[in-house]
């Protein structure tokens, strides 16, 4: 076996943690740039940017179900993968590899060809207008032509951070980053093609990130290796991933429920406007929670690797300091948004009215997102140790069974307030209930190990 991935059995903790999730930290803050960029410079585009941004923010739905594919085959096999390496064995690993391969290429044709289809009732039922449907148009349509590089790109990178080359993951995403960053302002405002060349520049960008990742495993480099025998699909390996994957997918297919669930109320009881205030939450939202995430990301395979050797102090030791690490993250950049939400707001509008009322709301909407950490680590620990129907619950606990409902019954009382305010009650009554079942779990998994 291959001393990189060794050392998550035997390496200094802290510093082993220390070094596989700083470069996941950035990898998943590189990644959000993707959209975040986009959104940026569409903003600002001279006498429509406003109207434009607002349209790009409905298509965020679909962007999210792409990913939220994505996740099923990556997270839901890369742990498994990351739990056989931990058992000494490879081939096993490299098979959940290759079939979480032909599941992404899979994924990429179904999604192109429904969403294209269907695209224009779609974004019309995600909260678009008149006024916005022709940029949410633009931009799906282009972005939907490099599916599979984003599939390919997110999905296949589980797998090298799943071995612990955090660093190496990393630079899969920078590498399309900023080539995104820079082919942006060309396609947008040289070259004259506004929101439709902000969605060329970033399948363009992906199609780079997915080359380099598929090199990478393929190279003499990886410890696993993808190769075609093992893209053949087999049901016994499809289901195990499938039985893990199902709660990644939920966590991020769900926000796709929750933006249409808050676009449509907020066009209802607001307008344009609001549906704007909310693209721009969302994009802020990403920002503080996309850092604890990569921090998750980048434990895992120290959590599963242990797991699959059997060592059951090292597997708790991790957990611990993972849950402090979350936590703090979460209290830090959500206070900051909190206290100071001009910081965020001012990148993504010049509009008054638009600041106005983003800086209003900030402080309501992202009271409960200071204590998300907890959630996020302990949503990650069962992830790691293969408790699928643990995982499951916590993942529909949030969004499904309490975010939806209140967004859909607060305004009724509050009005369009109410909206904004069902993200911090659903936060809370998830934190508390999550932390109660991570004890009791985790006590049980833990004896038997």
């Amino acid at each position: 076996m291959n001393h990189r991935d060794e050392r998550l059995g035997s390496a200094p903790l802290g510093k082993l943690m220390f070094s596989l999730a700083v470069p996941s930290v950035a990898a998943q803050l590189i990644n959000v740039l993707y959209n975040i960029v986009d959104r940026i410079y569409i903003g600002h585009i001279p006498g429509y940017g406003d109207v434009a941004l607002t349209g790009v923010g409905v298509t965020f739905p679909i962007l999210t179900m792409i990913s939220a594919f994505s996740a099923f085959a990556g997270m839901g096999g890369a742990p498994l993968a990351s739990i056989q390496l931990g058992k000494k064995n490879k081939q096993g690993a490299e098979q959940i590899l290759g079939n979480s391969a032909g599941l992404l290429i899979i994924f990429s044709v179904i999604l192109t060809a429904f969403f294209s289809i269907c695209k224009t009732p779609i974004l019309y039922a995600f909260g678009a207008s008149d006024a916005t449907i022709v940029y949410a148009r633009d931009y799906i349509s282009i972005y939907l032509i490099g599916t599979i590089f984003v599939q390919l790109a997110l999905g296949l990178n589980a797998y090298i951070s799943g071995q612990g080359e955090a660093k190496t993951a990393m630079l899969s995403v920078l590498i399309g980053a900023v080539l995104n960053i820079c082919l942006d302002p060309v396609f947008i405002f040289v070259l004259h093609l506004g929101v439709r060349g902000a969605a060329i520049a970033t399948i363009l960008s992906q199609a780079v990130s997915a080359a380099w990742v598929v090199h990478f495993l393929t190279s003499e480099k990886t410890v696993m290796h993808l190769s075609l025998k093992n893209m053949r699909l087999r049901a016994d390996v499809i289901k195990m991933i499938a039985g893990l994957g199902i709660s990644p997918f939920i966590m991020q297919s769900t926000e796709s429920l929750v933006t249409i669930t808050l676009n449509t109320g907020l066009q209802r009881y607001g307008g344009d406007l609001y549906v704007g205030s909310m693209s721009i939450l969302m994009s802020i939202m990403q920002l503080i929670t996309i850092p604890v995430q990569g921090i998750t990301q980048g434990i895992q395979p120290i959590i599963s690797y242990n797991y699959g050797a059997g060592n059951k102090e090292r597997v708790k030791d991790t957990m611990k300091r993972m849950i402090l690490v979350c936590l703090a993250g979460t209290l830090l950049l959500a206070g900051v948004a909190i206290l100071a939400p001009q910081i965020y707001t001012g990148l993504f509008t010049n509009n008054q009215e638009l600041l106005k009322l983003t800086c209003q709301v900030m402080p309501v909407y992202f009271l409960g997102i200071s204590i998300f950490g907890i959630q996020c680590a302990c949503q990650t620990s069962f992830i790691s140790l293969g408790q699928a129907k643990v995982s499951l619950f916590i993942a529909l606990l949030r969004k499904i069974i309490l975010l939806i409902p209140l967004a859909i019954i607060l305004p009724k009382f509050m009005g369009v307030m109410g909206i904004y305010r069902a993200e911090p009650i659903a936060d809370v009554i998830s934190v508390v209930t999550t932390s109660v079942v991570f004890i009791y779990t985790m006590k049980k998994v833990l004896r038997n190990m």
